[in-house]
């Protein structure tokens, strides 16, 4: 059998002939034809674990994505506010402990003063002490309460501090309390409480930040100011009749104080800070 020579291609310098001999001879890119080199049928479990694993990923992405935008539309104020409010819940509950120790201790102190003090000087110590409400009293007086509007409540849950509102409905401030209060001891009140806390010569109505104190400790609407003394003055003195100014800003702000009677009251003892630098002058 004759061999047949191979053709040899002919060597073209020109490049547009060489362009014209390579859209002819090898019309079909190099890499492509390696990519259909693989022409193997893939099976099912191959094709179905595939999807598979592509849907875990993209369930996986997607709630990933979701938990990054949750995070950030939270509020970090929420997270400072909620802190703090468990700093000062644990600081009040050890302010109190250690007032009931105080308590207790003054109670035996008084005990064994009534076994030393003549009469006399024991009447002048229970009037002080009265006076200045380290002991607990009891006598008829009068009750009043002040809570916070509906609206100024609802409007808290949507992130909004009240006491930020440009509106005329707000929540009841230290500043009406202390009103209130003022009007009492001019009328002649003996004790006065705010939500059970006794008012004494070294207790203050104030606020931080959003929360009212009452010394140090926390009270929240309703506010229930109770004062021991003469019912019929001092019922008198706090209500709309004798105060229409107060009053009318109050119920222009949404605000109501109610004014109650009773003729038995009992007030607790005032929690009493250490006397440090104070001496009895001569």
């Amino acid at each position: 059998m004759p061999i047949t020579p191979r053709r040899r291609r002919p060597q073209l310098d020109d490049d547009s002939l060489r362009l014209i001999d390579d859209l002819t001879n090898r019309p079909m890119d190099p890499m492509f034809s390696d990519s259909r080199l693989d022409t193997r049928p893939k099976s099912a479990f191959q094709i179905w674990s595939t999807r598979i694993i592509v849907f875990i990923i993209c369930i996986a992405v997607g709630f990933s994505c979701s938990i990054i935008v949750q995070t950030l539309h939270t509020d970090p104020r929420k997270a400072v506010r909620s802190s703090l409010a468990k700093e000062l819940t644990q600081q009040t509950k050890q302010m109190n402990s250690l007032s009931g120790e105080v308590s207790t201790l003054r109670a035996r102190v008084e005990a064994q003063s009534k076994k030393l003090a003549n009469p006399s000087q024991h009447d002048t110590l229970t009037k002080d002490e009265m006076v200045n409400g380290t002991i607990p009293v009891t006598g008829p007086g009068i009750t009043v309460s002040i809570a916070n509007p509906l609206a100024a409540n609802t409007d808290t849950g949507s992130g909004s501090l009240p006491r930020e509102s440009t509106t005329n409905i707000r929540v009841v401030t230290d500043g009406d309390l202390q009103v209130f209060i003022q009007i009492l001891w001019q009328a002649g009140a003996e004790a006065i409480s705010v939500n059970g806390y006794r008012i004494g010569v070294q207790t203050s109505v104030r606020t931080a930040g959003q929360t009212i104190l009452i010394g140090v400790n926390q009270v929240q609407s309703p506010y229930k100011i109770q004062a021991i003394g003469n019912s019929a003055d001092l019922a008198d003195a706090v209500g709309e009749r004798s105060q229409p100014s107060l009053y009318k800003t109050l119920k222009s702000a949404g605000i109501f104080p109610q004014v109650s009677t009773s003729k038995s009251i009992t007030l607790e003892a005032a929690s009493s800070s250490d006397i440090s630098y104070a001496e009895r002058a001569d």
